[in-house]
């Protein structure tokens, strides 16, 4: 046994690692019209490590530890014929779900179980904020309290949305056993694109809450690691969206101040980035230019956060506006096209990149008045200002209106810096 007091330490680490996977295990046994059983018994296999670790010590096994508790729980839970015949067996009866009694957590089955349980949770019929607060509480073990901070509502409107959520979950005849190729190829879409929805909730997120927001970047790529280990899901799309969440991720801790406060790209310090991410994102990059031929939005959102890690400024610009330029195409959104003229800005000057925001005609966006802001503040300090202000008007962020305050202030020096606040 380890110390007694180190419980506290390990514990929170390991239910956002393991609870997941072992409620996918589960419900492979139960089947998903009883996730919420599953949920219980690992949740209740949890309260046990907390109340025996607390008095006996960490075992040296935590995690063998965790797993033999919920299969014994999960027996328990079968011995008792007054719940099992009224609540579980007519529906695997008439499911025609096989009931195993024995079952094990060994590697392959914890492994297969996870990754079904992130295709069952995808489900189409589900909104993708619905999606997203599905993956964040069933896969990733986020409370609804933490949910509701990423989202900035309120706990009772994500308790709504995830029970309706679940309704759609629990009436799928999706089952956790293999997945078939041809389920991958109908739900991998979904699949990445939910992935990628929960990391800009935390990479883009409006709250101070640096460790929900860390969370859920760190979640969004542990997921798509999960998808790495299956050749059926190890694509080329996948490895790009990789590369991207790796990029973006390396400059997490230079983004924000001691205080919370954000920092603009231009003002990071750089000794903050993580090396290790960003050869990371390289790798994953590597692989997706030479898995296919196929070119995703997910590559081209890549190969641009791939230039912002460039150290020369010189050459990156020409560069990312090419890319800025084909993503438009494919999908347009008034961000992408914002920050397309950010990097026309760059390239050809704020002049002619004034003429190519007003054409975008956002004016009900604080990043449009934003930008007009940055664009004017070369050639008319007084529209400059105007623009901010009306920014910091319609802006919701506390920590985004700070930045855009001082950048107001900050036009009265004639030494004004570049301002990558779309980054």
């Amino acid at each position: 046994m380890g110390n007694p007091g180190s419980h506290n330490e390990i514990l929170p680490h390991l239910f956002r690692q393991e609870h997941a996977k072992m409620t996918a295990v589960l419900c492979r046994h139960f089947g998903l019209k009883h996730v919420e059983i599953a949920e219980d018994i690992a949740s209740d296999t949890f309260l046990k490590a907390s109340e025996h670790w607390a008095i006996y010590g960490v075992p040296e096994n935590p995690i063998a530890w965790l797993y033999t508790v919920a299969k014994n729980k999960t027996k328990d839970h079968f011995k008792q014929l007054a719940v099992f015949d009224t609540k579980v067996k007519p529906q695997t009866e008439a499911e025609n779900i096989p009931y195993e009694f024995e079952f094990e957590f060994h590697n392959q089955v914890v492994s297969d179980s996870q990754l079904a349980m992130i295709f069952a949770v995808c489900n189409p019929a589900n909104s993708s904020k619905g999606q997203i607060c599905l993956a964040l509480q069933i896969l990733c073990g986020f409370r609804v309290e933490e949910i509701a901070n990423a989202f900035l509502t309120k706990a009772e409107t994500i308790k709504k949305r995830l029970q309706r959520a679940r309704s759609n979950l629990r009436n799928d005849n999706f089952q956790i056993t293999s997945l078939s190729e041809k389920t991958i190829v109908s739900r991998l879409d979904t699949v990445l694109k939910t992935l990628y929805l929960v990391f800009n909730e935390g990479y883009f997120s409006k709250s101070n809450d640096q460790v929900v927001r860390r969370g859920l970047c760190a979640e969004a790529i542990r997921l798509g690691l999960v998808l790495t280990e299956n050749p059926l899901t190890n694509t080329a799309k996948l490895n790009a969206l990789l590369a991207l969440m790796c990029y973006q991720s390396s400059r997490l801790e230079a983004r924000a101040g001691d205080r919370g406060e954000t920092i603009l790209f231009d003002e990071q310090d750089r000794e903050r980035w993580d090396e290790s991410l960003i050869q990371r994102g390289h790798y994953y990059l590597t692989n997706a230019t030479t898995a296919g031929t196929e070119i995703s939005t997910y590559h081209l959102e890549a190969g641009i956060a791939y230039w912002h890690t460039a150290t020369s400024d010189v050459d990156k610009w020409p560069h990312i506006l090419q890319l800025y330029n084909q993503l438009i195409l494919v999908e347009y959104s008034p961000i992408v096209a914002l920050n397309r003229t950010f990097a026309f800005a760059k390239v050809y000057g704020c002049q002619k990149a004034i003429v190519e925001a007003e054409k975008l005609k956002l004016t009900g966006s604080s990043y449009y008045h934003g930008l007009l802001g940055y664009l004017y503040a070369e050639v008319n300090t007084k529209k400059a200002v105007a623009h901010y202000e009306q920014a910091i008007r319609l802006t919701q962020s506390e920590s985004e209106r700070q930045v855009l305050r001082r950048i107001k202030v900050s036009l009265k020096d004639d030494n004004l810096r570049d301002t990558d606040w779309m980054r």
